[in-house]
């Protein structure tokens, strides 16, 4: 595995994620958009859940639906640029146990978010007050793991043992 790190981060792409090939902004600029793209996604899914979990009931469920294309813009951002930031770091990120709990925490919050679009936002009929406790039940749990996933992300900066191979 060290082989691969060591392949990974002397890689020309690594090394302009770093600012060592003379992309001093790079590395500001990726980690940056990969915040900004985490307040959007994370944001948008958080106003659906909390919409769901009965914050501001005048405001129709359906309605949130058009901002569905503003967070799978985020998404494709927070994609492209977690993964510079992975292959910059790689070492970091891929010997820290915190990075999987993100990801796993990641997962769930996605997963609660496709979930919550498709049988909530995206319904053709509307919900019976049963099925709503049940949804706000996902609402809740991917809630925490937004939040979960975002503290993740910050303890990566504090908590690795190596930074590189």
């Amino acid at each position: 595995m060290n082989a691969f790190f060591i392949w990974l981060e002397s890689s020309s792409l690594s090394l302009w994620v770093r600012g060592e090939s003379g992309a001093d902004m790079a590395f500001p600029v990726i980690i940056s958009l990969h915040a900004i793209g985490m307040g959007f996604l994370a944001g948008i899914a958080s106003m659906i859940n909390l919409r769901i979990l009965g914050v501001a009931p005048k405001v129709p469920l359906g309605c949130l639906a058009a901002f569905l294309p503003v967070a799978w813009l985020a998404l494709a951002i927070n994609v492209v640029s977690g993964v510079l930031l992975l292959v910059g770091y790689p070492t970091k990120a891929l010997t820290n146990w915190v990075f999987y709990v993100k990801l796993l925490c990641l997962a769930g919050a996605l997963w609660g978010f496709l979930h919550l679009r498709r049988q909530v936002l995206l319904a053709p009929t509307p919900l019976s007050a049963a099925r709503l406790v049940a949804y706000q039940r996902v609402a809740a749990l991917a809630t925490l793991l937004w939040v979960a996933a975002i503290v993740a992300g910050r303890l990566l900066a504090y908590t690795y043992i190596h930074l590189m191979s």
